[in-house]
C-alpha cells in the first residue's frame, strides 16, 4: 500500500514525462537572400507549436525564396509516419512562415486523426459476454 506522498511524487513524475516537449530540428535555406537569426528563431517558434501537438521528434526542412517583390517560402515536415508538405507566397517572410505553419499544422492533424479513427477497438467485457450469450 502506497502513501499519499508517495502517489503525489509518482504523479508529478509522470506529469513531467508527459509535459515534455519534443525534439525539433528546423533546417532553414535561403535563397536569394542573406540567412538570418531573427527568420531562423521565428522558424523555429512557430514549428515548435506543431511538434508539441505530435509529441514525437520532428523534423522540418523550410525553404525561404526571395524574387524581386515576391517572397514565398516551401516545408517539409516529418515525424514519424507523419509528414506534410505546403508552399505559400506573401509579400512578407514572416507572413509567410506564419501560413506554412497553420497550412501544415492543419495536414498534420487531420492526417492524426484518421489513423487515430483506424484504430480497431477491442470489445469490452459485457460486449464479449452478451455475445457469447447469443450464440
Amino acid at each position: 500500500m502506497k502513501g499519499k506522498r508517495t502517489r503525489a511524487i509518482e504523479r508529478k513524475a509522470k506529469r513531467a514525462v508527459r509535459l515534455t516537449v519534443p525534439e525539433l530540428k528546423v533546417n532553414v535555406t535561403f535563397r536569394h537572400l542573406e540567412p538570418t537569426d531573427a527568420l531562423r528563431d521565428y522558424a523555429q517558434k512557430k514549428f515548435g507549436h506543431i511538434a508539441r501537438m505530435l509529441k514525437r521528434p520532428c523534423e522540418a526542412h523550410l525553404i525561404l525564396e526571395v524574387d524581386k517583390y515576391r517572397q514565398s517560402g516551401e516545408v517539409t515536415f516529418k515525424s514519424g509516419r507523419l509528414a506534410a508538405t505546403a508552399v505559400e507566397e506573401h509579400t512578407d517572410l514572416y507572413a509567410v512562415i506564419d501560413l506554412l505553419s497553420d497550412k501544415v499544422g492543419r495536414q498534420l492533424k487531420r492526417h492524426a486523426e484518421k489513423i487515430k479513427g483506424k484504430r480497431v477497438r477491442s470489445p469490452s467485457t459485457p460486449e464479449v459476454l452478451s455475445a457469447a450469450e447469443e450464440s
